[in-house]
């Protein structure tokens, strides 16, 4: 078991990353501080493992709550359900909700949890590899509108995330693709050595080999960690994580949800801000095209899919969540491992380089 932490004070939190970790319940039942649990899952995911929860649940008052799978189902009519199953439970506030299941159940299950009575406990248990390395860890919640991906939301920190990483046996291998995007993205804003490990470890990843993937996933926490530590609500380096998320939420959007998956667009957006940063003199094409071969190794799209349109997406990125006084404030580099923060570029720039993929 790997243990690693979120250093916020008293409000800190351990991250365990392990194999099979959902049924070792002496690493996390100590984060319920409460005697009443709602464990919220998804179609797909709770047939697998939410017997494995539960089974670590006994002597406690709790409940399940079981959605759709997809991004189009994280609603605020899904939060009001998971509302109403809290009030079902009777669940006071120090009661825990456990989301468990991938990056839709953890943002969804975090709002209700940041709504209930103000704020109750929850605990992330991640089972996609997108969620184990990016969305379990920092306490962003939130529910998606027709209008943009994740605009309605809070900072809710978890108090434990529990990752197993056993349960990507089971993980449909387009979505196990699409969570090895936000792997690379670690490298490509911050880690030059992980970046060239990534490169020289394809295979093993590619073959969900054990100690590569755990090495990748801990790696990924580590460095968000640090960052959350030092930035929890976003008003500086933390912003840098977005990399490649501005034009993927425009793309997610514009697709329809559902139709790109979240990996997938980030994959596609850091490929079009490499570019973008080429294409501004920030950074040296060859950068691009290492990000570009290394996304198309692991077998990532990096080419808008056919039918979007560049006027609708620079729509869809003006109402981006990163956006100050209404000017697109987009996350670029200088190269491999040196991401910015870069505000006031040209729309027409940006539409140059949608329209060119």
């Amino acid at each position: 078991m790997i243990e690693l932490e979120v250093a916020l004070g008293e409000r800190s939190y351990p991250i365990h990353i392990g194999s099979d970790s959902l049924r070792q319940a002496t690493h996390w039942r100590s984060a319920l501080r409460g005697r009443q649990v709602l464990v919220l899952s998804n179609s797909t995911v709770a047939p697998l493992y939410l017997e494995r929860v539960l089974g670590g649940l006994d002597g406690l008052a709790h409940a399940s709550l079981i959605i759709e799978d997809g991004e189009q189902h994280k609603t605020f009519a899904n939060a009001g359900r998971v509302l109403d199953a809290l009030a079902r439970l009777g669940a006071n506030r120090d009661a825990t909700l456990i989301a468990l299941g991938g990056g839709v159940i953890g943002d969804l299950g975090g709002f209700a949890a940041a709504c209930w009575m103000r704020g109750i406990d929850f605990v992330q248990m991640p089972t996609t590899l997108l969620a184990m390395v990016d969305s379990s860890v920092g306490g962003k919640t939130g529910v998606n509108l027709a209008a943009g991906k994740n605009l309605a939301g809070a900072f809710h920190q978890p108090r434990a995330v529990v990752i197993d990483t056993s349960t990507l046996a089971t993980l449909p291998e387009r979505e196990f693709l699409a969570g090895l995007a936000e792997v690379v993205k670690y490298g490509a804003i911050g880690d030059t050595a992980f970046f060239a490990w990534l490169e020289t470890h394809v295979d093993a990843l590619l073959a969900r080999d054990a100690t590569a993937l755990e090495a990748a996933i801990a790696s990924s926490c580590r460095h968000k960690a640090g960052v959350v530590a030092r930035d929890e609500r976003e008003l500086g380096e933390r912003a840098l994580l977005n990399f490649g998320h501005t034009f993927g939420h425009a793309l997610e959007v514009e697709a329809g949800y559902g139709e790109i998956l979240h990996g997938e667009a980030v994959a596609i957006g850091m490929r079009l801000a490499a570019c973008l940063s080429s294409r501004l003199g920030l950074a040296a094409s060859k950068d691009a095209e290492r990000l570009q071969a290394l996304l198309q190794r692991l077998k990532l799209p990096t080419r808008i899919p056919p039918g979007l349109q560049p006027h609708r997406l620079l729509e869809r990125m003006r109402l981006d969540k990163k956006s100050v006084s209404g000017q697109l404030r987009l996350i670029l580099w200088r190269g491999i491992g040196q991401a910015e923060v870069v505000g006031g570029v040209a729309e027409s720039a940006i539409e140059e380089v949608l329209a060119s993929d």
